[in-house]
């Protein structure tokens, strides 16, 4: 299903408020593994924020990313696994939780976590995470990326359950209209889990945050269309729990599907420029949508 199957001034308008595509499954998870992602490039790891210097920081702009082995100790990653599961579990406190089926279909522990693909909006109601996304090192890198004082503007957990959790297929972060501002972002993506070449590690297009803002279509969710991704310059980006990814907002990133017997939670913090607006709608759809070429995915 193609962009062109919607209508586009409403498809536009959603996605720049926020809202969500629905999903196809055009391909299985099997297929999309193996056609869309590659894994005999790894991307090599720092080992801690202390490491981030001027080289890592002109690689970045080089590069749109790198990835460091510890940005959390054990005993944060252990305390923030904890906040997540408690506001999945016990009191979400005003966090949003996304499922992917109906609650009152839920009759178990395993089946609600199972069901969980992402929860945002924690920072104002979790101490716990609000320390994480407020940390003065990890600050001070990004402010260092940005080239001025950081902003943040969004805070998620994004979830890949054993043996179910869904890719999320090749895009940019700055196609999402609550990200769509007119200086780069900068996301942080910290792993909670192992994530492994095996349960949906990030994967990275170098590089590609130079082409800017590219059109992004409907099918399995908004995201480049599958034909127009480099896969053969594919990196993964395997990382320790307490391992993170900082990558431009342009930057071309997804993640294959989990069919390993393993979780894989991870945090996504973005922040933004201090002096940064948002980019007006008609310019958005300019951008983000085919609505210049009317191009079908």
């Amino acid at each position: 299903m193609s962009t062109n199957s919607f209508d586009k001034e409403k498809l536009a308008s959603t996605l720049y408020d926020g809202g969500s595509v629905a999903m196809s499954k055009e391909l299985t998870p099997e297929e999309i593994a193996v056609k869309l992602y590659k894994y005999d490039v790894v991307e090599p790891l720092i080992g801690s924020l202390d490491d981030v210097g001027p080289e890592k920081i002109l690689e970045y702009k080089e590069k749109g990313y790198f990835a460091v082995a510890e940005v959390l100790d054990g005993e944060q990653v252990e305390r923030s696994k904890e906040a997540l599961m408690s506001l999945i579990f016990e009191d979400a406190k005003g966090a949003k939780i996304q499922f992917t089926k109906p609650q009152d279909q839920l009759n178990s522990r395993e089946e609600r976590e199972l069901a969980v693909r992402k929860v945002h909006e924690f920072v104002k109601v979790d101490e716990t995470l609000k320390i994480v996304a407020y940390d003065p090192k990890l600050l001070e890198v990004v402010r260092s990326l940005l080239g001025e004082e950081p902003v943040l503007v969004q805070d998620m957990a994004l979830l890949k359950p054993p043996h179910s959790g869904g890719e999320k297929p090749w895009h940019q972060d700055m196609a999402y209209g609550p990200l769509t501002f007119d200086k780069p972002i900068v996301g942080v993506w910290i792993a909670l889990d192992e994530a492994a070449l095996d349960n949906g590690c990030m994967h990275v297009i170098p590089r590609s945050h130079m082409d800017g803002g590219v059109p992004h279509y409907a099918v399995r969710d908004w995201q480049i269309c599958d034909t127009n991704v480099r896969v053969d310059r594919d990196v993964a980006v395997p990382l320790p729990p307490g391992g993170a990814l900082f990558f431009h907002g342009m930057l071309h990133h997804g993640t294959p599907p989990n069919q390993s017997a393993k979780r894989r939670r991870a945090l996504q913090l973005h922040y933004a420029c201090e002096s940064s607006v948002k980019v007006k709608p008609d310019e958005y759809k300019r951008i983000y949508t085919n609505a210049m070429t009317d191009a079908e995915c």
